[in-house]
C-alpha cells in the first residue's frame, strides 16, 4: 500500500502548522464483493479521523462528495487510458456490471434487470418492442381506480435507477414518475408496459468502443407541450464523447411555454449548462474542448441565441435560460449548429416514438445486447 501511494503521489510532505489541529488517519479494511455478493478481494483504505474535529474550530462548514453517474460513465469511456489495478479487471463498480473487452467497454445492469423483474414480473409470458405506446396520452386519470401507491413508487423506483444504463427506457421512465401521488390503473399499465419491454431486452447495455475520439457534443430537443396534464413541455439532451453517449436526461419544463421555439431554447439551455460541466470535468483527462456543437433541429431557436436584443417574442423567458446567449458570444458554447430532425439523437428523450424510429436511435446511441 505504501509503494502504491509512493508511485501515484498521493500527497507530499510539508510542514506541520502552528495554528491548526492536525487530523490523524487509521486504516479501513473491507472485503470487496462482485454482483453476484462473493468476496473477490480485500480491499484497503486510508481515512482521516473526522470524528475528531470540532465545529468552529476545525471547520465551518461540512459537505460529502458524490459521484455523479455521468461522471463515472465518462471514466468508464475514457478508462482502456488508465494504470488499472493488479487485483485485476473491473467487472462491477457501484451498481453498474462492466465488461473490458479488447475493443471496448461493455456496461450494464443485467442482474438488477433481471432481480427487478422477479419482484414485479407481469405474469405475461410475452413482451412488447417500445417501452411506451405512440398513441399513449397519459393525463391525471382523475376518474381511474386508485392502485396501491406504495407499490408504483416501489416500481417507478427501481426503474429509475435502472436508467443508470438504460437510456432507451429513461422518457417512458419520467413520464411514469409525475404521477406518483396518486397513481391510478392507466399508470399503472404503464409502468408495467416497461416491464414488458424490458422482459425481451434484458441483457441490453452500453458499447463503449475503444477505438474513436472523444470529441464532445451535444444534443438538445423539446416536444411541445408534451404533459397533457399541465400542457408543460419535456426536455430532451444527450451528450456523446465520440460515439459514446456517456450523459443524458429527459425532464419536463418548470414553466409552460407559448411556442416550438420558446421550449427548444430551454430546452438548449438546459444542455448548455450540462456541456460546460462536462467539459470542465475532460480537463481532468487532459483533454480541452474550445468549441462545443449543441445539436438543434430548429432554426429560429438557433437565431434567438445569436441575437442579443431581447425583443418580445423571448423578453418572458426566465432569465436563467438567456445565459447561453453570453457563452455563444464568448465562444465557449458555440451554440449554432442544425441538425435535422431524422438525425436528432434526442428525439428518443422526448416523446414516444415508433418501432422503427425508436430502434435507430438505440443503435446510434451505442446500445446493444452483448452475445
Amino acid at each position: 500500500m505504501q509503494e502504491e501511494f509512493e508511485r501515484n503521489k498521493v500527497w507530499e510532505l510539508v510542514q506541520r502548522p502552528t495554528h491548526q489541529n492536525v487530523i490523524g488517519t487509521k486504516w479501513v479494511f473491507r472485503n470487496k464483493m462482485n454482483e453476484e455478493g462473493s468476496v473477490v478481494r480485500n480491499k484497503a483504505r486510508l481515512v482521516a479521523k473526522g470524528y475528531c474535529q470540532e465545529e468552529g474550530i476545525d471547520f465551518d462548514e461540512t459537505f460529502a462528495s458524490v459521484a455523479r453517474l455521468e461522471a463515472i460513465r465518462m471514466f468508464l469511456a475514457y478508462q482502456g487510458k488508465f494504470e488499472m489495478s493488479m487485483m485485476g479487471e473491473l467487472t462491477f463498480f457501484l451498481g453498474l456490471q462492466v465488461k473490458q473487452l479488447k475493443d471496448g467497454t461493455y456496461i450494464s445492469q443485467t442482474k438488477y434487470t433481471r432481480d427487478l423483474m422477479k419482484k414485479f414480473g407481469t405474469e405475461e409470458k410475452y413482451f412488447v418492442k417500445i417501452p411506451m405506446n405512440t398513441s399513449v396520452k397519459m393525463d391525471m386519470d382523475a376518474d381511474g381506480k386508485a392502485v396501491d401507491q406504495t407499490r408504483y413508487r416501489a416500481l417507478v423506483g427501481s426503474l429509475l435507477y435502472l436508467t443508470a444504463s438504460r437510456p432507451d427506457i429513461t422518457f417512458a421512465v419520467g413520464v411514469c414518475a409525475r404521477f406518483q401521488s396518486a397513481p391510478k390503473e392507466s399508470h399503472m399499465t404503464a409502468a408495467k408496459r416497461i416491464l414488458k419491454y424490458l422482459k425481451g431486452c434484458q441483457d441490453v447495455g452500453l458499447w463503449y468502443p475503444k477505438e474513436g475520439g472523444f470529441k464532445l457534443i451535444g444534443y438538445s430537443d423539446s416536444d411541445y407541450p408534451g404533459c397533457r396534464a399541465d400542457r408543460k413541455s419535456t426536455s430532451g439532451t444527450c451528450q456523446m464523447l465520440g460515439n459514446r453517449v456517456v450523459s443524458w436526461f429527459s425532464k419536463k419544463q418548470n414553466s409552460i411555454d407559448t411556442s416550438t421555439i420558446e421550449a427548444k431554447y430551454i430546452a438548449a439551455g438546459s444542455c448548455c449548462a450540462q456541456v460546460l460541466w462536462m467539459r470542465q470535468q475532460l480537463r481532468d483527462y487532459d483533454i480541452e474542448e474550445k468549441e462545443i456543437p449543441i445539436m438543434c433541429d430548429n432554426t429560429s431557436a438557433i437565431a434567438i441565441t445569436q441575437n442579443h436584443v431581447l425583443h418580445s417574442r423571448t423578453k418572458h423567458i426566465d432569465v436563467r435560460y438567456h445565459f447561453i446567449r453570453d457563452h455563444v458570444e464568448i465562444k465557449t458554447s458555440p451554440w449554432n449548429t442544425y441538425i435535422s430532425t431524422d438525425k436528432q439523437l434526442a428525439d428518443i428523450f422526448t416523446k414516444p416514438l415508433c418501432e422503427s424510429r425508436f430502434e435507430e436511435l438505440k443503435n446510434e446511441l451505442g446500445l446493444i445486447e452483448l452475445s
